[in-house]
């Protein structure tokens, strides 16, 4: 009796030392830097499993002759056909195997620097911050049988779940090379995505994950921090519009020019997509959550009218400064301002007109998280969110068509600068030859306009719409875009002020500075 129980205790305790408790066994093996992925798959296999059981830990044995679906969280799936699990056990092995699966987080997952410079192996600025971009920040672990299973003709198919706050991702498995640091692979993977599922069939066991592109979502907190910077950028853009167009009035009235015609039109263009603005917001607050009315239609036709008139007037200008600088100065074109009317304000009101025959126009809601996850909302009235062609409407007219523009104006603005080198390049060579301080002063002063003259034309040729990009990249980039779009109005002011000061300056001026003068304040006669 006594020998037996020295058999019985002396097997316990080598169980015990090779594979320990399975509650420790991850900080045993953390314990080998580079190795302790292999530890984690062979010490999990022979473990002792406690009293308690172990979150999102399986480990039983399964039949080699059928196929295995297990799903060890709600996030996880996993399928394993039986050529992979007759695959994995040795000869002397009966029809059974051990099957584990288990998830870890990725936070253990310390990537280095690949020295394979294979095609399937991830670029090291893709994966420095990989354990930040994994999809829920987890780690699925699925090892069957004694032997190591690769090559196989039949894929494990596992599945990942989300709550479709990513975009993109793609399946990956931690390549562990021998005593050296490991990373991120594709190799023997491929991806499919199911509506919000990432779906990934690989050929081999190992440690997977989806490294997605997370999308850029805005809290509640950073949410009210924009809509204040709206709201209030809004109403100091409607107040400086007002201003610019008395003030463009007093210099046409001074002396006609077709570009101040141009920007008295964008400016009014300016003053209605600002009002319509907050009136679409306050008349949706003023709503309750599920109500829709007539009001709020009209309003959003208004606002999507005056966000197209500005486009419109916004892309003219550029094509005005393509007339002056690429044709001839002095060209002839009857009507001109007619024909640009009917262009900035005639296709805005077409396109309006026709949504809404439609029934484009209501209520839009907007999801948002907050820190804790949950589901928020702000509304306003827009295109409506229950149009089903709202999102084609929205794209093509919201960012389709602004992309051309800033693409287009940008291009005339790189004409103006190059146009500005040009004039300046004789003079610079006629003045090298003496080195009197005053020139080199009058210099800096000339290329400080230069400089407030480019950054003047970006606003009135609407470039900072191009800065929508950044929205979706970094939460920095929604501030700087909000910023910069809501004052718009305060920024045609300061033009409008920079051409009173040019005015002035040429009037009292008896050598007039022509380079800049040309560019901003230039006609077509009638």
């Amino acid at each position: 009796m006594w020998i037996l129980l020295a058999l019985i205790t002396f097997g316990c305790f080598s169980t015990i030392q090779a594979g320990g408790n399975c509650i420790s066994v991850l900080d045993e093996c953390l314990q080998n830097d580079h190795e302790w992925t292999r530890c984690y798959e062979d010490r999990i296999a022979t473990c002792i499993l406690g009293r308690r059981p172990l979150p999102n830990f399986y480990r039983m044995m399964v039949n080699s002759l059928k196929e295995v679906e297990m799903g060890p969280t709600d996030s996880h799936k996993v399928h394993i056909p039986s050529s992979a699990l007759q695959r994995s056990r040795t000869a002397k092995d009966t029809d059974n195997v051990l099957v584990v699966i288990t998830v870890i987080n990725s936070a253990y997952f310390k990537v280095g620097s690949p020295q394979s410079k294979g095609r399937t192996a991830l670029k090291p600025n893709q994966t420095e911050q990989s354990q930040h971009s994994l999809l829920g920040q987890t780690v699925l672990v699925v090892k069957a049988g004694s032997q190591d299973v690769n090559s196989l003709e039949e894929p494990i198919k596992i599945i990942f779940k989300q709550d479709g706050q990513v975009e993109s991702g793609i399946c990956v498995f931690w390549k562990q090379m021998y005593n050296e640091a490991g990373n991120w692979s594709t190799e023997g993977c491929t991806t499919s995505q199911n509506g919000t599922d990432f779906i990934c069939s690989c050929d081999h066991l190992s440690f997977f994950a989806v490294l997605v592109n997370p999308k850029l979502s805005v809290d509640k907190a950073h949410s009210r921090n924009l809509s204040y910077i709206t709201y209030i950028g809004s109403a100091l853009s409607v107040f400086f519009t007002v201003i610019s167009f008395i003030i463009y009035i007093c210099l046409q009235s001074r002396r006609p020019e077709k570009a101040i015609s141009l920007h008295m039109h964008l400016t009014g263009a300016l003053f209605c997509l600002h009002l319509s603005f907050l009136l679409c917001s306050f008349w949706v607050w003023m709503l309750k959550d599920k109500e829709e009315d007539g009001v709020c239609r009209i309003l959003g036709l208004v606002l999507h009218w005056s966000l197209l008139a500005t486009l419109s007037w916004t892309a003219l200008e550029g094509f005005h400064l393509y007339l002056l600088l690429i044709r001839v100065f002095n060209i002839y074109v009857r009507r001109y301002l007619l024909k640009l009317s009917l262009v900035g304000w005639g296709l805005p009101t077409v396109t309006a007109v026709i949504c809404a025959i439609f029934g484009v126009y209501g209520k839009h809601s907007l999801k948002l998280k907050d820190a804790e996850n949950q589901d928020s909302g702000s509304q306003i009235c827009w295109i409506s969110s229950q149009f089903q062609h709202g999102p084609v409407v929205s794209y093509i007219t919201t960012m389709a068509f602004p992309c051309l523009v800033v693409v287009c104006n940008s291009c005339m603005l790189g004409l103006v600068v190059y146009k500005l080198q040009a004039i300046r390049r004789p003079l610079q060579y006629s003045e090298s030859s003496s080195g009197c301080k005053k020139i080199e002063k009058e210099k800096r002063i000339r290329l400080w306009k230069d400089c407030a003259m480019v950054l003047g034309l970006s606003c009135v040729l609407g470039l900072a719409w191009g800065l929508a990009t950044t929205t979706y990249i970094s939460l920095p980039g929604i501030y700087i875009f909000t910023v910069l779009n809501s004052l718009q109005g305060l920024f045609m002011f300061l033009w409008s002020m920079a051409l009173v000061c040019k005015s002035q300056s040429d009037n009292n001026s008896s050598i007039r500075d022509r380079s800049s003068q040309n560019v901003m304040m230039t006609s077509f006669n009638n």
